[in-house]
């Protein structure tokens, strides 16, 4: 019967009371730990609340004096910029009215006329630099016919051959032109402008705003050099229009914008001519008349005006916007075959 019950040895008695203390020990050291996360923890919370009843305290304080969201207004005001800013606005207010009224003495007593009285028109003859025996063929029919250039002058005419600069400034081409013009002076070279077709539409920006800079007229006229011009009858017609602010003068066209690419007359623009893709009201390419303010006009937004694939859009869609009163005269369209035509395509 002895034998049947369990015996512990010492050592098996040794074993488990070295399993009981490491026990203690290991849950002691957990429950330390618990209680300084707890601690910590507690700190933390109680040290959020005491910011967030100073920060309370400080919006309850200051709320009758500070809004709650501060405006762009109110940020310029406290950077120190919104006088400076309105000091900005007037000064461009006062220099865009005093180029619209004409204040360019400078430049009208360098260039104007030599008579010092207001001229009738300026008209640029759009040119490259391969057209030197069109541009010799010019000077000896319609440009002598109506006498030389100063006897033009004397009737308040001004005639210039326009060419930009070339794409390699100061090359052959540059030095040919210079040489001409030196012989000739009848050109209006545009140094601003790139000579190059792709930058032809951008040429009538450069040629208007160069114009009414250069010379004080009632009227600037644009003419191709494939075109033959009556002198008589332009001064005439300029002549019974002269007192009529924002005449915008032409054979006045429309129709429809070429969408497809390798088409001659293409406009990469097609998209924004709306649904039917047709051009707006616009006067045609061989002659372009623009009243002085209409000039000014393109001279002062030069740089923000969208030039289209073809001048003649260009012009248009810059009159869009204006109160430009569109004169459409027929004697302008150069196909016309009235008595009183006024150019000829050649």
């Amino acid at each position: 019967m002895d034998s049947s019950l369990p015996v512990t040895t010492k050592s098996e008695r040794r074993s488990k009371s070295k399993n009981i203390q490491n026990t203690s020990k290991s849950s002691l050291l957990m429950g330390f730990l618990s209680c300084l996360a707890w601690v910590y923890v507690a700190g933390r919370l109680w040290q959020d609340a005491e910011n967030r009843i100073i920060l309370a305290n400080l919006l309850k304080k200051n709320s009758g004096q500070r809004p709650e969201v501060l405006t762009m207004e109110d940020k310029l005001m406290v950077l120190g910029c919104k006088d400076l800013e309105r000091r900005i606005v007037e000064t461009e207010m006062e220099l865009t009215l005093a180029k619209s009224q004409g204040y360019l003495k400078n430049q009208l007593q360098q260039s104007g006329s030599s008579s010092g009285k207001k001229l009738l028109a300026v008209i640029g003859v759009y040119t490259g630099f391969g057209g030197r025996l069109r541009r010799n063929t010019i000077r000896g029919s319609w440009m002598s016919k109506a006498d030389i250039l100063s006897n033009l002058e004397k009737r308040g005419i001004v005639v210039r051959f326009v060419i930009g600069r070339s794409p390699n400034r100061g090359d052959s081409l540059d030095r040919n032109i210079d040489e001409e013009n030196r012989a000739t002076e009848d050109f209006l070279i545009l140094d601003n402008h790139e000579e190059a077709q792709e930058e032809l539409s951008k040429k009538a920006k450069f040629f208007f705003g160069t114009a009414v800079q250069m010379w004080d007229a009632d009227f600037y006229v644009k003419v191709d050099d494939n075109v033959d011009i009556n002198f008589d009858g332009l001064v005439e017609l300029l002549q019974n229009r002269r007192d009529q602010d924002g005449a915008y003068i032409g054979c006045m066209k429309s129709g429809d914008v070429v969408v497809e690419e390798g088409k001659p007359w293409y406009e990469p623009d097609w998209w924004k001519f709306g649904d039917q893709k047709s051009y707006f009201r616009h006067a045609a390419g061989p002659v372009i008349v623009l009243s002085k303010n209409l000039a000014q006009y393109v001279n002062i937004n030069s740089a923000s005006l969208k030039a289209y694939a073809h001048d003649d859009i260009s012009v248009g869609s810059w009159m869009m916007g204006l109160q430009a009163t569109y004169i459409d005269d027929t004697s302008l369209c150069c196909t016309y075959s009235g008595q009183d035509k006024v150019c000829t395509l050649v």
